[in-house]
């Protein structure tokens, strides 16, 4: 799906324009992350990426950090840059962090303000399995990060939901509030933060990997290091 850029002519349906809403458990966070939220607040000529770190993902396996530590390593990656911003609200959430719910919450507080939810392809592969899953354009709009080695489905749920749903011009994005998927290419960077946590536990220095301020946290608290299990 080819990509648009938002030209001048291009109409602003809010004030304060949309918001990108940048989802994951940040464990750690990484330039993998900062590069994809860097690039498409640019493109989509967002005033906000607002980074969302999630406090109990139903799809996923428990976190290695604490919510307090992941929640200061987002801080100190995003500090500095204009448009990015970060919330805690599914950290301080009880129960499991479902993101039609936090859409929910968002268009509640912002009722003229488009939403942009932004997934990757691989989780955009797996929508159907999301909670409430239908529900997510009635609140938002769906931008997918697409890296090489990911196809768009044609067929299926999602092939319909795209026929339905696409588009390839920014300006829709800015002009409804919600309903629309757009896919965009960003750079690919070999970094999971799986690898990371694999990296320091084996000894390995994450320098380079990710803004130093977010080195030293690691560093110092050790969250990442193994755990020596002692012999009974």
């Amino acid at each position: 799906m080819s990509t648009t850029l938002l030209s001048a002519t291009c109409p602003a349906s809010a004030v304060s324009g949309p918001m990108g809403i940048f989802g994951g458990t940040f464990d750690p966070i990484h330039y993998g992350h900062l590069r994809t939220a860097y690039e498409l607040l640019a493109t989509l000529r967002l005033p906000e990426m607002r980074f969302m770190p999630a406090g109990n993902p139903p799809h996923r396996p428990a976190t290695i950090a604490s919510n307090e530590l992941r929640l200061q390593m987002v801080r100190a990656a995003t500090a500095g840059q204009s448009g990015f911003t970060v919330d805690d609200r599914e950290m301080r959430k009880q129960g499991p962090s479902y993101s039609v719910e936090t859409l929910a919450e968002l268009r509640a507080e912002a009722p003229t303000r488009p939403l942009c939810l932004i997934v990757g392809m691989d989780a955009f592969l797996g929508l159907p399995k999301w909670h409430r899953w239908r529900d997510l354009l009635t609140l938002a709009h769906l931008v997918v990060a697409h890296r090489p080695g990911w196809r768009a489905p044609l067929m299926g749920p999602l092939g319909e939901l795209l026929v339905e749903h696409g588009t390839g011009s920014v300006c829709d994005l800015h002009e409804a509030l919600a309903g629309r998927i757009y896919i965009h290419a960003v750079t690919q960077l070999e970094i999971s933060s799986t690898d990371v946590r694999a990296l320091i536990g084996a000894g390995g220095d994450p320098r380079y990997l990710m803004p130093e301020a977010v080195r030293s946290i690691i560093l110092e608290s050790g969250c990442y290091a193994r755990k020596e299990v002692g012999r009974g």
